[in-house]
């Protein structure tokens, strides 16, 4: 028995190696999992490197077991250090294992070998003696060389990009075979409106020439900008002026015939505050009455206060013709004169002829959404210029009843530019720094119109 046992030992000293070490297997064709199981002779490479075997990983298809690899390694430079790593071998990532056929090329790719090498995969080799039975397992992990595969018939094929043309027609064919109902639909809608330029060809000189036929009758940009401010819902105006006050003349926003009828010499006889708002034909608006109460006082220049006094009963009245026409359906030319006894009749006349509609064979009037929007731009051209052609126009909103933002873009329709005054505006219109914060609709010349906004679509 002791005989036994000392062969036995002696047995198992004998099968360690430097090379690795010597597993006797149970039967020939047991193997140790899959990661140690039978390696064919084609998966190992020897090179005259320390390290005996070196792995790869083929593509989708394996090169024959006679095919012959050789490896490379870039040379290093003087100043590397020519001392082994810690495994006595190089860095198995910097190789390039090479091997051809007769038709196909093997090469590794260095991206992906390092790529996998970094990520921690590495691999035991062992190799399987099918005569004895043992396993031979080298003691140094590898990593795996990605090889990748190059068809020698194809390498003077230049690769080209397929064009958009091919690219949807592929599209479409994959839709048609695999896509969902919505998906076919789709499809064959763009099919229909595609157009096919090819069958055009020998019609374009017709549709050019029809092209040319109609746009002999269209406007030109400056006939187009014309006819645009013709029918802008505002005064008159002259886009050459230089002084505010020339952009829109006074008698185009009040007739001469209306400026004569008006007289405000009633307010030079008027005692008190309460008179003279009694003289106006609407009494409930606070800008009015403000700057009412404002240009009496102003007795430095009698022409000024005289003109200013016109311009404000010409507002009042325009407030009472508003109130008068607005909620109702229709209005005679009797009711009106009635309700603004106060008014002189060609100023009423004036009114209805400029700011209501009548329908044919109709003796009523009646104001709709365009009369009052034109109506609300004549007046606050007006205001504009009793206030020295800067409006606060939160004060107008509240007489009107409407918000700030509509009538900011009504200021803004005549030209005008909604913002804070400065410290040099504020002293030219003697206003205290408390207004400061209030923003004003300020008129400058020469005028320049705020242009339309295009919808996004």
């Amino acid at each position: 028995m002791s005989t036994t046992k000392s062969a036995s030992k002696k047995r198992k000293h004998e099968s360690i190696s430097v090379e690795g070490v010597v597993v006797k297997l149970a039967a020939p064709t047991s193997s140790v999992g899959p990661l140690l199981g039978e390696l064919q002779r084609r998966d190992l490479i020897a090179t005259n490197l320390q390290s005996s075997l070196v792995l790869v990983s083929y593509p989708a298809i394996q090169a024959p077991p006679s095919i012959a690899f050789k490896c490379y390694a870039n040379k290093k430079a003087k100043n590397e250090s020519k001392q082994p790593d810690k495994a006595g071998i190089a860095d198995e990532p910097e190789l390039l294992v090479v091997g051809e056929t007769d038709d196909v090329e093997f090469i590794s790719n260095e991206t992906e070998s390092r790529r996998v090498a970094d990520s921690g995969c590495r691999y035991l080799i062992a190799v399987h003696n099918k005569r004895n039975s043992t396993l031979s397992i080298f003691p140094t992990t590898k990593s795996p060389h990605i090889l990748t595969r190059t068809v020698k018939a194809l390498k003077s094929i230049t690769p080209s990009a397929p064009s958009q043309h091919e690219y949807k027609q592929a599209r479409n064919m994959l839709g048609e075979t695999f896509g969902t109902k919505k998906a076919k639909a789709n499809i064959r809608a763009q099919e229909r409106n595609r157009v096919d330029v090819s069958a055009m060809e020998g019609v374009m000189d017709h549709l050019q020439q029809g092209i040319d036929k109609g746009a002999a009758g269209l406007m030109t940009t400056e006939e187009a900008k014309e006819e645009a401010d013709k029918n802008r819902l505002i005064p008159p105006f002259d886009t050459s002026a230089v002084d505010p006050e020339d952009s829109y003349p006074l008698h185009n926003v009040i007739p001469e015939v209306e400026w004569k009828a008006l007289s405000v010499s009633a307010f030079d006889q008027a005692e008190s505050r309460n008179d003279r708002k009694a003289l106006l034909p609407f009494r409930w608006s606070n800008w009015v009455n403000a700057h009412v109460d404002t240009t009496y006082a102003d007795i430095e220049s009698p022409k000024r206060r005289k003109k200013n006094l016109k311009i404000l009963l010409y507002i009042s009245a325009m407030l009472a013709f508003r109130q008068a026409v607005e909620h109702k359906k229709s209005v005679t030319k009797d009711a009106l004169n009635e309700k603004l006894s106060a008014v002189p009749g060609v100023v009423v006349d004036g009114f209805i002829s400029r700011f209501t509609e009548t329908t044919r064979g109709s003796t009523s009037y009646a104001s709709s959404s365009t009369t009052q929007t034109k109506l609300l731009a004549y007046l606050f051209a007006l205001c504009l210029k009793v206030d020295n052609f800067a409006s606060d126009t939160s004060i107008i909103a509240h007489d009107l009843n409407k918000p700030v933002t509509e009538i900011n873009n009504l200021f803004k329709s005549l030209g005008c530019k909604i913002s804070l005054l400065n410290d040099r505006e504020r002293s030219r219109l003697g206003l205290s720094d408390k207004d400061a914060m209030v923003k004003r609709a300020i008129l400058s010349a020469p005028l320049v119109f705020p242009k339309p906004r295009l919808r996004r679509k």
